[in-house]
């Protein structure tokens, strides 16, 4: 992905059912798996899909009388964009920023400190 591009929640939604199934994705798919907060009609679910198509999102073809849609981006690669700009724009980029927002006066678990402890660690080496 060229330019970072924030996905509204909407095309958020459709993104997890297609990242969450191999391709081709169907709106039927999409239909029948979304659990999003609304339940959308199959002319919401298309208008979707074809503006994440012209956002670069997903690609289209068409077989026969259906589309089907192919994910030119990984959940993986978004969520890690996502997560960059979130943390430059709320964090300035840092860790102990985002650690210290998140728990905000609430006291770690053992077992999370201890999961923090070893990333640390094995960052280190």
């Amino acid at each position: 992905m060229n330019a970072w591009k924030k996905l509204p929640d909407a095309e958020f939604e459709i993104m997890r059912v297609v990242w969450a199934n191999d391709p081709p994705i169907t709106t039927a798919m999409v239909l029948e798996q979304h659990v999003g907060e609304r339940r959308w009609k199959a002319p919401t679910v298309i208008s979707l899909m074809l503006r994440l198509v012209e956002r670069g999102f997903l690609r289209t073809e068409k077989q026969g009388k259906e589309r089907t849609y192919f994910p030119l981006i990984g959940k993986e690669e978004y969520l890690a964009l996502e997560t960059e700009h979130f943390m430059k724009r709320y964090h300035e980029n840092s860790f102990l920023s985002f650690i210290n927002t998140l728990y905000n006066g609430k006291q770690p678990s053992e077992k999370e400190l201890d999961e923090m402890l070893k990333w640390t660690k094995e960052r280190r080496e």
